[in-house]
């Protein structure tokens, strides 16, 4: 605080799309109080980013991990349009991803002018988490071998200086505390800087800016709409899809479920009116009845919300006979799956994901 300034303080979040008159507040705050102007678009967004990047990279060579999804994908076509064929793209295979998701994502980047290399890292990632249950703990562990594949991979370019990622402000906020008291509701690898002996600067071109936004920034820069419209993917994957220890089973199951289910909600026609679905494989078993024979098998949870920004979300009321669907299919296509329950709760309190 600078002495005879002016100060205001509130005690919620404006700026999440369920907050009663937010946008109204800060709209006061911003125009009247501070005297700002409304001017901001993503084609500004884009020039005014563009050509600090230019200023801030200048020659240097940036090495960026790509997912596949919106945020890395709009990252990097911002990033390629400020430095050109300085910039490196590398997506890593950390086998906790989608079924089939390693290939799909590579091919998908061939028409996008970027320098994109694969990595796969699986069995690295695997020996990593091997035993680990605790949800905070799969996270650093993601996160070290995801710093350390990196590391040696960016060895490989030459003079490379720069970390470029698609952290936006979500994962900031949930990831450390900002300017105050906040606290830590989970880490994220690509949030909190990087170990000294990578020798990398980091730089993340979107971290003020909520996913709808990342979005109307990706149209403006021509991106794909199969890469906008996709669902948000967490970083760890399905390490924090899986409660408990993970192992190859368990990660099979999940991709199978997992495939089952967002394919019948784009079949379905349903795939737009969810921000984000996917499969939790439960440390539950249950008895269940497969012919007539008694069986003792696995518990997965399906999940599917709405939400414009991720601070908050509710649950998706998906039609019942779409529901029972893919109950059914699950079940009789998933060896190792006899329950498909759904989760009906919404954040707060509950956060989108479950671990």
């Amino acid at each position: 605080m600078v002495k005879g300034e002016q100060t205001y303080g509130i005690q919620f979040h404006p700026e999440v799309f369920h907050s009663t008159e937010g946008a109204v507040l800060l709209r006061n705050f911003v125009v009247d109080i501070c005297g700002c102007s409304q001017n901001w678009t993503p084609d500004s967004f884009v020039e005014t980013t563009v050509n600090e990047l230019k200023v801030k990279i200048g020659n240097d060579k940036v090495v960026l991990g790509l997912s596949g999804g919106v945020d890395s994908s709009v990252a990097a076509v911002l990033m390629h349009k400020a430095i050109g064929k300085n910039l490196y793209c590398i997506f890593v295979d950390n086998g906790l991803l989608r079924k089939n998701e390693f290939e799909n994502v590579l091919e998908s980047y061939k028409h996008m002018g970027l320098n994109v290399k694969g990595v796969d890292a699986k069995e690295l990632f695997y020996s990593a988490l091997a035993g680990v249950s605790d949800p905070e703990l799969k996270r650093k562990a993601i996160g070290k071998v995801f710093i350390d594949v990196f590391d040696i991979e960016s060895k490989r370019i030459e003079d490379v200086k720069w970390l470029a990622q698609g952290t936006i402000y979500p994962d900031v906020i949930e990831s450390i505390s900002v300017k105050g008291p906040s606290a830590t509701i989970k880490s994220h690898h690509n949030v909190g800087g990087l170990p000294a002996y990578m020798k990398l600067q980091v730089v993340e071109p979107l971290k003020a800016l909520f996913k709808d936004e990342v979005r109307r920034v990706g149209k403006t820069l021509n991106i794909d709409e199969t890469i906008l419209n996709r669902h948000p993917f967490p970083g760890p994957g399905l390490a924090i899809r899986i409660l408990g220890d993970i192992t190859l089973e368990k990660v099979r199951i999940l991709q199978e479920v997992d495939h089952i289910f967002i394919d019948n909600l784009k079949t379905s026609g349903l795939y737009k009116d969810v921000w984000q679905a996917g499969a939790i494989f439960l440390p539950v078993q249950s008895v269940g009845v497969m012919g007539d024979e008694r069986t003792y098998e696995n518990a997965v949870a399906l999940r599917a919300v709405t939400s414009t920004d991720g601070m908050t979300a509710d649950w998706c009321h998906l039609p019942y006979e779409f529901l029972g669907k893919v109950s059914n299919e699950i079940i009789n296509k998933v060896k190792g799956i006899n329950r498909v329950v759904y989760d009906i709760s919404s954040k707060p309190p509950a956060t989108i994901e479950w671990e």
